[in-house]
């Protein structure tokens, strides 16, 4: 693995069609694969890291054992949004992917989501270790800035909020 590995990329979606409620705002369920796929994206893009062949190649994955979105601001059909992921907390068999999106332009949050995961067997659904090669790379990629605090969402969320009102209102 490089040395400088990016800890929080991003990338811009388009809103489908398909993926709207009636009124064509994003249907919530929805943003649950806008977020996962950008970070799929994300982890091969700036990792060189396939997720389905390291399932293979160790006998294991990640599963999501717990989510926790906060739904800030709607995203419309036809609109651009820009999604941030990062790893935001790990141990030896565990981890916490925070992930973001935002307006194109980067100013407003529209909602922001927390997965768990849990590192297991593929063949038996049980808790594995992380590699010693994976514990090395999630050491890089954890952004130690965002203090992870199991029951802190909520307040992770006003502080997201906070930091671009903050931005926007230096930008004026």
């Amino acid at each position: 693995m490089a040395a400088s590995l990016t800890q929080t990329p991003e990338s811009t979606h388009r809103i489908y069609l398909q993926d709207c409620d009636m009124l064509g705002h994003l249907n919530n369920a929805r943003y649950l694969d806008y977020f996962l796929n950008a970070r799929e994206d994300h982890t091969t893009q700036h990792y060189a890291m396939n997720l389905g062949q390291l399932a293979q190649g160790q006998n294991a994955g990640w599963v999501i054992t717990k989510h926790q979105i906060s739904y800030l601001r709607p995203s419309r059909h036809g609109e651009t949004v820009r999604i941030r992921t990062q790893l935001i907390h790990f141990d030896n068999s565990n981890l916490v992917v925070e992930m973001q999106m935002l307006s194109d332009d980067a100013q407003r949050l529209k909602a922001v989501l927390w997965s768990k995961m849990a590192f297991v067997k593929v063949d038996s659904g049980v808790r594995a270790d992380h590699a010693d090669d994976l514990m090395d790379m999630l050491e890089q990629l954890d952004v130690e800035e965002v203090s992870y605090d199991p029951d802190g969402f909520d307040e992770r969320v006003r502080q997201l909020r906070k930091e671009l009102k903050r931005r926007r209102a230096n930008d004026e």
